[in-house]
């Protein structure tokens, strides 16, 4: 279980960052992993340690992040003039706040949820003014370094384009997560200056400044250096996408999950999975899915916001908003769209559609048809290349088709519709009109036979005898 952070800390989430590197027209913060925008990550991890209040950070793009975020509490940083200034935009919304203020990054998905109860529980127990959470990379190009005192305390950070010559060769690094002191940290925050190389706000001064009025500055490191990959790259969030991947497919697996190739499988962390489930290759499963135990999900198969009971098998499908109930059985390449609910026994087969549908126990739609805004009973047989005609250009109209009946292949059912219970469609059969319970409903034209007429046409001669 996460460690929940003391009462009364506070988050403040910094995402008014454009991304110039991202190369998109969306904000950074709103590309996702998994289905899921970052920004949305490091929120619920805020939210999973404890903290009691969370505030975000906009700007560039703000419309588009707040849409994401729903109701969480925003403030503008109308101009971007750099992480102090983002704190400052904050003030009033973090007035009152007393405790532990975290800061983290709006671009950091793969931090822990325990690694900020962590970095609270470490100001808490030490009473310092700041907590920065640093690591070591092989690499620190871009972030900005951990400068210590002969002492090996924490003097200064210093960011990647401000580093002198005899700095460039340290490793350890900042990795943008603190937790402050929030009254220290306010009362101070008019002393910072910007005159570095982006002529920005840096709450990385802040260190020094506490420092030098004798203030207790403490770091701690990070156990995975990986959890604090900042995305700044369409390469870096590919590089986070594999990480959570692993993640969280390795929980899944020790949880009683089998994973054919878990490199080729896909798990939102929004989905439940029960045990003695088999996921197979190239299997993605988003949003708020649940699948129950003794499921069989792909090869080649992705469901979206839809419950899955027990035993299901669902082969090379798309599942989107929809019920599968126990015992079911989807495609191959099979399409249920949302508001579809498959009672249990029942079977959507090969290449079948059904949208906005109640497919009853135990009954079949095998192969080859169409299903929407229809109700089928209990029991029914709907035989290949059947089509609910449901849509007449204006309005949808409903099929309802009772316990029992038996549908023959290439019956199209004209909606408004009603075929009765025990009730039997000649396969070809136009059914415009409602069959009652055990009847037959039957609509062809009369077939005519014309003799010699294959002889005719291949010697050349003519065919007006028809």
């Amino acid at each position: 279980m996460t460690r929940k952070v003391p009462m009364g800390a506070a988050a403040l989430i910094l995402a008014a960052g454009e991304g110039t590197r991202m190369k998109s027209s969306l904000p950074k913060v709103a590309h996702r992993i998994l289905g899921i925008p970052l920004v949305r990550y490091v929120v619920d991890a805020a939210h999973d340690a404890g903290c009691d209040r969370v505030v975000v950070v906009t700007g560039h793009g703000a419309e588009v992040v707040e849409e994401l975020l729903g109701d969480e509490t925003c403030v503008r940083q109308e101009r971007q003039l750099g992480t102090g200034h983002a704190v400052m935009c904050a003030d009033a919304a973090l007035k009152g706040v007393s405790g532990s203020l975290v800061i983290l990054s709006g671009d950091s998905p793969l931090l822990r949820a325990s690694t900020i109860a962590r970095l609270v529980e470490a100001r808490e127990t030490s009473r310092a003014a700041a907590v920065v959470l640093t690591t070591t990379l092989d690499d620190p190009t871009g972030y900005g370094r951990i400068v210590r005192d002969g002492a090996g305390a924490l003097s200064a950070i210093v960011e990647h384009k401000d580093l002198g010559p005899s700095q460039l060769g340290i490793t350890e690094v900042n990795t943008g997560t603190y937790c402050f002191d929030a009254e220290v940290l306010f009362e101070h925050l008019d002393r910072l200056g910007n005159a570095n190389a982006q002529g920005e706000y840096y709450l990385t001064d802040m260190i020094a400044l506490f420092r030098a009025e004798g203030l207790l500055v403490a770091d701690i490191a990070t156990d995975d250096p990986l959890e604090t990959l900042g995305v700044n790259t369409r390469v870096q969030l590919a590089e986070a996408a594999k990480v959570l991947q692993r993640r969280i497919n390795r929980e899944h697996m020790l949880a009683g999950v089998t994973m054919t190739d878990p490199d080729l499988v896909w798990i939102a962390p929004t989905v439940s999975l029960g045990r003695d489930i088999v996921l197979e290759p190239m299997t993605m499963l988003a949003g708020a899915t649940v699948i129950g135990d003794h499921c069989i999900i792909g090869p080649d198969s992705r469901i979206t916001d839809s419950t899955v009971g027990v035993r299901v098998v669902v082969d090379s499908s798309v599942v989107l908003g929809s019920v599968i109930g126990d015992d079911a059985s989807v495609g191959p390449r099979a399409y249920l769209r949302p508001g579809t609910v498959l009672e249990p026994r029942a079977r959507a087969g090969t290449s079948v559609e059904i949208k906005n549908s109640v497919v009853g126990e135990g009954s079949k739609v095998p192969h080859l048809s169409y299903i929407g805004d229809a109700t089928i009973g209990k029991g029914v047989n709907v035989g290949a290349g059947t089509i609910t005609c449901n849509y007449d250009g204006a309005r949808k109209h409903r099929t309802v088709i009772g316990d029992g009946a038996f549908i023959g292949s290439d019956t199209m059912l004209v909606a408004p519709v009603t075929v009765g219970e025990g009730a039997i469609t000649g396969a070809g059969s136009a059914i415009a009109k409602d069959v009652p319970a055990g009847a037959l409903g039957i609509e062809r034209c009369e077939q005519r036979n014309v003799d010699g007429w294959a002889a005719r046409k291949k010697a050349g001669r003519g065919t007006d005898d028809q």
